[in-house]
């Protein structure tokens, strides 16, 4: 059974414009799968529908097995224990430190007071520093956040969304405000979180080459709608203009 499914799903944000349309595709568990298109095809904001950041208007998605319009606040405050997200403006507290924000990660498991508070286990804060290490910033973990470079924050963002031990990563424009070196740092610790921990990434990137080179699975969407679904290796210059439309020479590679 798919770790993910989207069936049928539309949202409007004003009665006459429709941001997507009858969006369908499943992931499986362990797979990495990329959605590209142009600037406003809806890309974050189908990303952001799957935690219900924002409402469908229609439609159904169902996260293993359960349907997430339909749950309750409880409920989805569950379910968003279980999908990370990694952000394009890292969505950092700037004046915390590396290791607070990380630990930000566990709020979904812990009281309002407790989240407030900043009371976290021994083990949870082993786990941080763990996940550091894993990224090769520890030593910065008690750098405030703002001191850092935008792919170490990006690194942060990650370790935050990893300490909720996910099973599902959502990524929305990881690498675009990053520069190419800092960029492929970051894909490379993305993809090893599918390779090597078995978690299902799901990464908006509009990059087209980048996400030849790193995924299981390319979804394209244009005007809020599914027009590719396939292996990396379909996705020839035809296919990609048909995705970008006009909007095909904002490509930097194809």
């Amino acid at each position: 059974m798919a770790l993910l499914e989207v069936n049928g799903i539309s949202k409007s944000y004003q009665a006459n414009i429709q941001v997507l349309r009858n969006i369908e595709f499943s992931v499986n568990a362990g797979e990495f799968v990329s959605i590209i298109g142009p600037s406003g095809a809806g890309k974050s904001t189908l990303l952001r529908c799957l935690n219900r950041l924002v409402e469908v208007n229609s439609g159904e998605i169902l996260f293993n097995g359960l349907d997430v319009t339909k749950l309750k606040r409880k409920e989805l405050r569950q379910l968003r224990t279980n999908i990370g997200m990694v952000f394009q403006h890292y969505n950092l507290v700037p004046r915390l430190t590396v290791i607070e924000n990380v630990l930000h990660g566990r709020f979904g498991y812990k009281s309002t007071l407790a989240g407030m508070l900043g009371h976290f286990t021994e083990e949870e804060k082993e786990k941080a520093f763990s996940l550091l290490k894993q990224m090769g910033i520890e030593e910065h973990a008690y750098k405030r956040c703002d001191q850092l470079s935008g792919g170490q924050q990006q690194r942060v963002g990650i370790c935050r969304a990893l300490i909720q031990n996910p099973k599902l990563i959502l990524c929305d424009e990881p690498i675009a405000s990053l520069d190419p070196n800092a960029s492929k740092v970051i894909m490379d610790h993305l993809r090893s979180i599918t390779t090597d921990l078995g978690i299902t990434c799901l990464v908006n990137l509009h990059q087209v080459e980048v996400a030849q080179d790193n995924s299981d699975r390319i979804i394209g969407l244009n005007k809020g709608e599914v027009i590719f679904d396939g292996k990396p290796i379909r996705l020839d210059r035809t296919m990609i203009e048909h995705v970008y439309g006009m909007e095909s020479r904002e490509l930097i590679t194809v």
